[in-house]
């Protein structure tokens, strides 16, 4: 299928993924994401679905063909089966996705399913109630696991496992999630920890590289070989067992990937952004509430692309950490 190839920046990558946060609010306060004390946006500050409906379709118009759902915690807005089923009938979306932390995946799965959700990314650091704790600051790893039960009977094509890797305190998870994954046919994902957090407490050397974390597989459960590449915006490097089950590796701060991201990205609150660690924002909300034209939305999404710096710089001595924390941008 021919698509338009609007959303193109000045190194030439092509934007084709939308990823909205539809809240900042989450029944978790996991440190990598949050402070243990979060203030929230007044939810009459927050989008309504048809607002993001109507920013898909102009996204769409320019090429966008992929959307995720995001938070904050994204199961926590009323009804997200009705914005996944407003999307899923934007044309020229392709596939709309949902990263969630699974503790409302139970009661949630089917309804999602029946919208026309075809893909589900969970994230889960642990399979110890103790560490899952510890990192989340709630309890609740029995509820993750029920809705990822939930959410397999349902029939989701896909369900990723998003597991974050922190040197010093996620070490002893990366194998019994390996295991877990493979016995359960899930994709397990290892993202680096990001200087994303509320409480300034990312240092580099916290940082669990995806190459410490794969030479750790291969030596307790086997060797790995390497996917043939697939799509090239995706942050993953896919890799096998010779005996079933697939891992990937995203490994923003060791080995970016900036040079093909295809992604944008809009907050809960009516802000385009063109990178997780952006320090400037454009505010469509503006317009979406002040009788702007889709032109005119077109227009400051093709900007806010034209403004897309080559890479985010984390290894560099100009890197500017965000104002705002993961759970108020969108993970």
């Amino acid at each position: 299928m021919s698509r338009p190839a609007v959303l193109v920046d000045a190194f030439g990558r092509r934007h084709t993924d939308l990823r909205i946060s539809v809240t900042d609010r989450c029944n978790l306060r996991c440190t990598y994401c949050m402070p243990a004390e979060a203030i929230f946006r007044p939810r009459e500050e927050l989008l309504a679905y048809e607002e993001i409906a109507r920013v898909a379709a102009v996204a769409a118009g320019l090429g966008a063909h992929t959307i995720r759902l995001t938070g904050g915690e994204p199961l926590l807005r009323r009804d997200l089966a009705a914005l996944v089923a407003l999307l899923v009938a934007v044309p020229g979306i392709d596939e709309v996705a949902v990263t969630t932390n699974g503790l409302l995946l139970a009661e949630q799965a089917h309804d999602l399913a029946a919208a026309g959700l075809r893909r589900l990314n969970v994230s889960l650091d642990s399979l110890r109630e103790d560490v899952f704790e510890r990192i989340a600051r709630r309890r609740g790893l029995d509820r993750v696991l029920a809705g990822l039960a939930a959410a397999r009977r349902a029939g989701f094509a896909e369900i990723r496992i998003n597991a974050v890797s922190i040197r010093g305190l996620t070490e002893d998870e990366i194998v019994p999630l390996a295991r877990f994954c493979r016995r359960e046919g899930f994709h397990l994902r290892f993202i680096e920890f990001m200087p994303l957090d509320a409480e300034d407490a990312w240092d580099r050397s916290r940082v669990l590289s995806g190459a410490d974390v794969r030479a750790i597989l291969e030596r307790e459960i086997g060797p790995l070989v390497a996917e043939t590449a697939g799509d090239p915006g995706q942050p993953a490097v896919d890799y096998r067992w010779a005996d079933g089950g697939r891992v990937g590796f995203i490994n923003p701060v060791t080995r970016p990937f900036c040079d093909r991201c295809d992604r944008l990205r809009l907050t809960a609150d009516g802000q385009f952004r063109n990178c997780l660690f952006s320090t400037t924002e454009w505010d469509v909300k503006r317009l979406l509430r002040g009788d702007g034209t889709d032109a005119e939305i077109a227009a400051l999404l093709r900007e806010c692309v034209a403004a897309k710096k080559a890479a985010h710089g984390i290894d560099t001595p100009e890197f500017a950490r965000p104002a705002r924390a993961m759970y108020q941008i969108g993970g």
